[in-house]
């Protein structure tokens, strides 16, 4: 019996034994297996008692703190990473172990290997200390910095542009603008954004160019491709209105969903108005040519009909016919200034520029202004001490101040001030950019400016061209501005005019400032005597009239005259009288082989042969921009026979080419 009980009791305290056995077996297992879940989890887990000390971490917080976990439980925190007690991080755990409540932080941590991160942190009281869950969210910080800068980016950007940028929901309600765009709405973004763009401007078609209503709404329906809209006014609150050329396109997300609507608006107010002044000069320019044209042929018949009046009034007797020569010679006078304002409206006439300063041009031509504006005009000069040099014909320049002071007088009819200014400016990109005939750079301002009665608006844009005049008839010709327009622009420069109706007006020349310095002033030469000669002269005029004219003047004052009608004709006499030859006057403009060449070809075979062109306009062949080559001996047409003859005088008794 007592051998039975023993042996129970030994069965059953065996049997206890085995199960707390098999209970702490369970116990470790169910540890293992609950770190392991622990180790892998995405969160860092640990807990620090009250002394700041590390009793746990799973393997995630510890390659949160860049430490393995053995070098990490039972240090105290400032142990395993000196300086740490002066960290926010210290700061926030310590008041979660004083007060006992929950707190949360996000932390940049920089460790003793010079790295760093950003780590969300959630600390919980607990028994032992706090429980601290931590995430590694150094990439997102990274990625929402990232997002910040090209947010800041696209606001800097978008800022910058010089077009308005406005978007819209999918309700159709603004969202945003850019300062261009409320430049151009002319209203502040609290007054655009979360209205309907129809309550801050109105769209209205241009003529010739179809408008969209509402271009946000016709995106968002599918109605209106993205991409080009098409240009018309944006009409403001306030009334203003601006010319546009709107682009826009769908916003989408990156899962492809349409969020909204951008729309671009380019200003179109400087191209159109560029446009408009590019026509304006096409157009001039056109009739330019025309005017040209007619000069060049009607200068070969003022030539034929100038100088027989002037052969015929020499040698007839007085009385009727003498008054009728005398006549018809004042009208080819008339006609011969008129043909000049064509050619130089046309930019089609010889310039003879020099360096000079142009205030020697105002200062010269001082006494003649006050002399002719009369006393009720007050003239007013400002000239700059320190005024750049230019590059002008003289004579055309002094052609121009004088229309310009005689239009200012005929706007002052009950008197008034005109003012004569010169001044150094720099015309820069910007105002190239909208004058498209002007190149950047250091320029001499001529101004002149009146204090009449203005130009009406509708006469400004036909200021320049030719004919056109506000005169009453028989007062003017039309060809004053047009003169001053072709001067200043076959000089290389800009001529630019601005009015008040009834406060005056001002027109501003601008011309390049020369890089050489002033030339010395040159003395006119004396005019002689009407003189002949007894050389040989080759003739080449294709206009019969004016050949047979030429050679009969010439031949009468004892030259021996040669003519051609060709390039080929005359070098066909070159090669047979060559040797007596001294003087070549030719035209400019001749049918096949043209006077440029014939003059090279002649300077090659007979080099001693003087060389004189002649015409009516230059057709750019011994000139460029109508500017004549220096050294080149011109005469212009038409001209009187006594002046031909005293020019080439001159030009036999110059010192012989070549020498």
């Amino acid at each position: 019996m007592g051998d039975g009980h023993d042996r129970a009791a030994e069965i059953a305290r065996l049997q206890a034994e085995i199960a707390a056995l098999r209970s702490r077996v369970a116990d470790r297992d169910a540890a293992a297996e609950l770190g392991m879940l622990f180790d892998h989890m995405f969160e860092g887990i640990q807990i620090i008692d009250r002394d700041f000390r590390y009793v746990y971490l799973n393997r995630t917080a510890a390659e949160h703190g860049r430490r393995p976990v053995a070098e990490l439980v039972g240090r105290r925190m400032e142990e395993a990473y000196p300086g740490i007690e002066q960290t926010e991080v210290h700061r926030v755990i310590g008041r979660c172990l004083a007060e006992r409540k929950a707190d949360r932080l996000l932390n940049r941590f920089e460790f003793p290997d010079g790295s760093a991160g950003w780590f969300d942190l959630r600390l919980s009281p607990v028994e032992l200390g706090v429980l601290i869950l931590s995430v590694d969210v150094t990439r997102e910080r990274a990625a929402l910095a990232e997002l910040e800068r090209s947010q800041a980016d696209l606001a800097t950007t978008l800022a910058c542009m010089a077009d308005a940028v406005i978007t819209t929901g999918t309700d159709g309600l603004v969202t945003s603008l850019n300062p261009a765009a409320v430049a151009l709405c002319r209203c502040t973004p609290a007054q655009a954004v979360g209205r309907p763009l129809a309550d801050t401007v109105r769209i209205e078609a241009r003529p010739g160019h179809p408008a969209p209503a509402d271009p946000a709404a016709g995106l968002l329906a599918g109605e209106l491709a993205p991409g080009s809209l098409g240009e018309f006014d944006l009409v403001a609150g306030d009334g203003g209105r601006t010319a546009v050329d709107a682009t826009g396109a769908l916003l989408r997300g990156t899962d492809g969903v349409v969020g909204g609507v951008v729309l671009v608006f380019r200003d179109m107010t400087a191209e159109l108005a560029l446009t408009r002044r590019l026509e304006e000069g096409q157009r001039l320019e056109s009739v330019g040519r025309l005017a040209g044209g007619i000069a060049h042929d009607f200068n070969n018949m003022l030539t034929v009909i100038g100088g027989y009046c002037s052969m015929a009034a020499a040698e007839g007797p007085g009385g009727v016919v003498g008054e009728g020569l005398e006549e018809i010679g004042k009208a080819a006078a008339r006609a011969t200034e008129l043909t000049r304002q064509l050619l130089a409206f046309s930019r089609r006439q010889v310039l003879q520029p020099r360096v000079l300063d142009l205030n020697g041009i105002v200062e010269d031509l001082d006494r003649m202004l006050r002399r002719t504006l009369g006393e009720d005009v007050d003239l007013v000069t400002v000239l700059a001490d320190d005024l750049g040099p230019v590059e002008v014909d003289p004579v055309q320049v002094e052609q121009v101040v004088v229309n310009l002071a005689l239009n200012a007088r005929d706007a002052m009819p009950a008197g008034g001030q005109l003012t004569i200014e010169t001044r150094n400016v720099e015309l820069d990109a910007a105002y190239a950019r909208e004058h498209a005939e002007v190149e950047p750079g250091p320029h001499v301002l001529l101004a002149v400016s009146d204090t009449g009665e203005g130009i009406p608006p509708e006469v400004m844009p036909h200021l320049f061209e030719p004919f056109f005049s506000t005169k009453a008839l028989g007062k003017g010709t039309g060809l004053g501005l047009a003169t001053v327009y072709g001067v200043v622009r076959q000089s290389g420069g800009h001529i630019w005019a601005y009015s008040e109706p009834g406060h005056g007006s001002t027109f501003k020349l601008y011309f390049p400032r020369a890089g050489a310095p002033v030339a010395p002033r040159r003395a006119e030469p004396a005019r002689g005597p009407e003189v002949g000669g007894d050389e040989t002269i080759l003739l080449v005029e294709d206009e019969h009239a004016v050949r047979r004219l030429i050679k009969r003047v010439l031949a009468g004052a004892g030259y021996e005259v040669l003519t051609a009608g060709r390039a080929e004709e005359a070098l066909e006499l070159c090669r047979a009288h060559g040797d007596r030859i001294g003087l070549l006057l030719t035209d400019v403009v001749l049918p096949g082989r043209g006077g440029r060449e014939l003059a090279e070809a002649v300077q090659a075979g007979w080099p001693h042969v003087r060389i004189v062109y002649m015409s009516g306009y230059t057709d750019n062949a011994i000139v460029h921009r109508g500017v004549l080559d220096a050294g080149t001996a011109f005469i212009a047409k038409p001209i009187r026979p006594t002046d031909l003859l005293r020019s080439l005088r001159g030009y036999l008794d110059a010192p012989p080419p070549h020498a």
